[in-house]
């Protein structure tokens, strides 16, 4: 029920010209997007707060320090968690912490079921250790989608179960530093995987953070330290067994609670004197939580004539909301930059999961012949992301407004702007607003090296003539 009215009131309160809200924002091109505070919990930082990493071994690099000197909390949340020599060097910097082995600082830990039980050795085998040396102060957790469930849960095999749902959220806190990513924990996102990652030292957004993480875990499942998965203790209501609808409701309304209520704590206080504002958009379709598809697409109908749009995914799979208001409403110059089939991470996976990247390119294609059908492919241009070496899963979006050179506005997080990103997956991003002329420079600078690699799309790239028939059935799966 919580859920529902904060839709309604997001969706009249964007809509409405007389909206009230408090706009912190104070530069001509910024002004615009005062109505974001009337959606997220709205908070100030300092420019100088923020770092952009550019590579998987910076991230690697941060991900292994941090771990070894956290001292109050170190919180992780991925898809899932690698099995090599890397992640278990990780595993070891953060059992080699001094305040881990004194039991001060509280480790925390979020992943997908499904993902990190798949094979023998798997994520949860290679954190078990942390809860046999502290099981204390260490908490794994793994979420179930609750469309898993009965003869499709009996029945289903191990990597197709995965196509239901899944925690895709990603986010890395050490004490009073968030490091957001797209980037999960494992080996090739630690080398040769690109991605994007923002490090952000503000002690608020890493409460928010924390806090929705521990809201998380409340409704998934907990390991504990012999390998044993059994229902959180604080919650009752099974994800996979019993009344569906029960478990989606309690856990929605869970998570819009927190969202509704940390809004308008935060967005009660002035926010004057500060020159960048960070809102942590939320999208968990299957449970009713539709904060960041909603803002997403507002963003992009509501571009401006001479502006330009900068949209960035692993994979290309964009709702027909996106594309239709890209291709109807925007008036923005759109760049859409995704991987070419050989920077794509399925690419050579065995069976049916290794023509993947074709189905991702046929979409492509015939969204670029709409583009031609009402006369956009020249406003519209779609690149592929290709280096040798190289595999590509970078994903968000940059708003440079009319005329000017640096963007004002990033989109920073896990969505990819696709199907299932929207209905099934949990996913979280920032919406970072700058009015700070050196971080626009960064930003800009950040997606110019993305960029650099884009090639033009192929017109007419073949795969199998029975892609055609996954994608019209399978796309909202993948």
């Amino acid at each position: 029920m919580i859920r529902r009215i904060l839709n309604n009131v997001f969706e009249t309160t964007i809509q409405s010209e007389n909206a009230i809200y408090h706009n912190p924002f104070t530069n001509k091109e910024t002004i615009p997007f005062g109505w974001l505070t009337s959606v997220a919990p709205c908070f100030p930082v300092k420019s100088s707060n923020i770092s952009i990493l550019n590579n998987p071994a910076q991230f690697y690099e941060i991900l292994l320090q941090f771990g070894a000197n956290a001292r109050e909390r170190i919180t992780l949340a991925s898809l899932y968690y690698g099995s090599g020599k890397l992640e278990t060097e990780l595993v070891e910097k953060i059992m080699g912490n001094t305040n881990f082995k004194e039991k001060k600082v509280n480790v925390n830990i979020l992943l997908d079921y499904t993902r990190g039980s798949r094979f023998s050795d798997n994520s949860r085998t290679t954190l078990l250790p942390l809860l046999k040396e502290n099981s204390e102060n260490c908490q794994i957790s793994l979420y179930h989608t609750p469309v898993l469930r009965g003869f499709i849960k009996k029945l289903l095999p191990h990597k197709w179960n995965e196509l239901l749902g899944l925690q895709h959220m990603k986010l890395y806190i050490f004490d009073d530093t968030l490091l957001i990513s797209g980037a999960n924990l494992s080996n090739d996102y630690f080398t040769n995987r690109q991605d994007r990652y923002f490090l952000i030292r503000d002690k608020k957004i890493c409460d928010f953070y924390n806090g929705l993480i521990e809201r998380v875990q409340m409704f998934s499942l907990a390991m504990d330290s012999h390998n044993n998965i059994k229902l959180n203790e604080k919650w009752i209501i099974s994800p996979f067994e019993g009344n569906k609808n029960r478990f989606v409701e309690s856990a929605g309304d869970l998570v819009e609670s927190y969202l509704l209520e940390t809004r308008e704590e935060q967005n009660s206080h002035k926010t004057e004197g500060n020159d960048t504002w960070v809102f942590p958009l939320v999208q968990m379709g299957q449970l009713g939580v539709e904060q960041d598809a909603l803002v997403t697409e507002k963003l992009i109908k509501e571009a401006t004539e001479n502006s330009k749009l900068k949209i960035a995914t692993g994979y290309f799979n964009l709702t027909e909301d996106y594309m239709n208001n890209l291709i109807h409403n925007s008036k923005a110059n759109c760049d859409i930059l995704m991987a070419h089939p050989k920077a794509n991470g399925f690419l050579g996976a065995k069976g049916v999961a290794g023509q993947i990247p074709y189905a991702y390119c046929l979409i492509a294609q015939k969204f670029r012949k709409k583009c031609e059908k009402y006369g956009h492919h020249s406003r519209i241009i779609l690149s592929e992301y290709l280096r040798d070496g190289w595999t590509y899963h970078g994903k968000g979006l940059w708003y440079y407004p009319p005329n000017c050179n640096y963007p004002c506005l990033t989109l920073i997080g896990s969505p990819n702007f696709g199907e299932r990103s929207v209905k099934r997956d949990l996913e979280t991003q920032l919406a970072i607003i700058t009015e700070n002329k050196e971080l626009q420079k960064k930003l800009h600078e950040e997606c110019v090296d993305l960029y650099k690699f884009g090639l033009p799309m192929e017109k007419k790239r073949r795969g199998p003539k029975w892609v055609h028939g996954f994608v019209y059935f399978f796309r909202s799966y993948f």
